[in-house]
């Protein structure tokens, strides 16, 4: 097959005003659909990312690999307390896991962060179980990018099919919450909880018009406006019955305490939340320790095994143990992390957008001996380094078209658990890959095969 990247830059190098007709059509429609994070549009550049059909098949195998080994580590932190205390959660953490949701799945909705370092090796760094963001945007810009004038003039050559994500993510919701439901039918009154000055809110908005264009009920509510009286949740005379949770629970919990409506509502069956309390065991950083971890082995299959060792980064809870590298040989865990930092990142166990985290070959090592003795006092994971894949994209700079190298993550969505629906990209200049870290940017992934 024919390069489609070099393809897509020769068309914006070759046409005169190809490029700058497609960044004022990117800009425009982007201003008019909102996809704002912040103040910030979106996405920077004017190409999406392309994928082939055997990346995404290796991405979808890969992932039903990995799911079952999830799901195991889940089951039995939910079922033994001494074996869920390797997951670090706090004691207000394991007073809600007693909630019980209505449906079976802790997390109906999660997305994978993970790395195409090459063709053969997919590496996934992180599992967000509990807001899993940016299907939304990614689904826009799909739409944004068929209007573009050089990527109407990229398909005389070759066939873009989208992923969709904003779909799976309905699914979810709404089998979950006909299994809460049990035998009646009424439909769902969704709200789309999170606090009103987030960076994320445009975001919602793209949701509610989804929800309101299949014929669904919803609003945005801010948590700060929900009241719990009668037996119903309700933000002003609206009634809520199911909530897509976006608001993080620790937040929740900080400004709210336990005995917020919302926790109340979901404690009496009188809401549907998704995702659950129950999703804190996976979306903790620890949960790859716990896949990774020596003394967890016996956990999985032969076949789960190797595919942990394969995609997932050694990873482990940093604290004083012996422990094995990821060689398989005895270390003492910290004093072997003060010594690799350059191979090391250190993450908090419960944080987001990059928060806190320390990529150990970027500061020095009295930087990172502070960093370590840090990361000792709150639940902290120290990860192996994973090498970035980069690919060039281009953007209009001062008028002038420029392509220029950056970092990119491989990120898919997954529903109940168990399959992979959609796929989200982020690019960045930054080791960071990270839009809410505050740089970089999201793009549309499409897959793609020469006509």
């Amino acid at each position: 097959m024919s390069d489609p990247i070099a393809t897509y830059h020769d068309l914006l190098a070759s046409e005169t005003t190809l490029a700058a007709d497609s960044h004022a059509a990117l800009e425009q429609a982007q201003q008019h659909r909102g996809l704002h994070f912040g103040t910030r549009p979106v996405c920077t550049v004017l190409r999406p990312r392309f994928l082939t059909h055997g990346q995404y098949r290796f991405l979808q195998d890969t992932v039903k690999l990995l799911l079952p080994a999830f799901q195991k580590t889940y089951d039995r932190a939910h079922a033994d307390p001494a074996f869920r205390q390797q997951f670090r959660l706090t004691p207000w953490e394991d007073e809600l896991l007693a909630i019980d949701p209505g449906y079976r799945d802790p997390s109906p909705t999660s997305r994978f962060d993970a790395f195409f370092v090459s063709n053969d090796e997919l590496l996934f760094t992180e599992f967000n179980t509990e807001t899993p963001a940016g299907a939304g945007y990614s689904d826009s810009l799909t739409e944004v990018f068929y209007g573009l004038p050089v990527f109407q003039e990229f398909q005389r050559q070759f066939h873009v099919f989208p992923l969709p994500a904003k779909p799976g993510v309905l699914n979810a919701l709404l089998g979950s919450f006909k299994q809460w439901q049990g035998n009646t039918s009424e439909p769902p009154r969704i709200a789309i909880l999170d606090w009103r000055e987030v960076p994320t809110f445009s975001e919602f908005v793209v949701f509610y018009d989804y929800f309101k264009a299949m014929g669904i009920e919803s609003r945005i509510v801010d948590p700060r406006d929900c009241e719990y009286r009668d037996g119903k949740l309700m933000a002003g005379e609206y009634h809520i019955t199911l909530i897509y949770k976006r608001v993080l629970i620790t937040e929740l919990i900080e400004r709210g305490g336990m005995d917020h409506p919302v926790v109340r509502a979901v404690r009496d069956h009188a809401v549907c939340m998704v995702n659950s309390f129950r999703c804190k065991i996976l979306f903790k950083k620890a949960s790859l320790a716990v896949l990774t971890d020596e003394r967890n082995t016996s956990l999985f299959t032969p076949e789960e095994h190797d595919a942990l060792r394969k995609h997932i980064p050694w990873t482990r809870v940093l604290e004083p143990r012996v422990t094995t590298d990821p060689n398989g040989a005895d270390i003492d865990l910290v004093l072997w992390t003060l010594a690799n930092k350059d191979v090391l990142v250190l993450k908090p166990n419960d944080d987001y957008g990059g928060h806190g985290i320390v990529l150990g070959w970027t500061v020095d090592q009295a930087e990172w001996e502070a960093a370590v003795a840090a990361a000792l006092l709150s639940p902290y994971v120290v990860q192996r380094k994973v090498r970035l894949p980069n690919e060039a994209f281009p953007s209009m700079e001062n008028g002038t078209l420029q392509v220029i190298d950056r970092l990119l993550d491989t990120n898919p969505y997954v529903a109940f658990g168990s399959y992979m629906h959609g796929c989200l990209t982020r690019i960045s200049t930054d080791p960071l890959v990270n839009v809410t870290a505050g740089g970089g940017s999201t793009v549309p992934t499409f897959l793609v095969e020469e006509r």
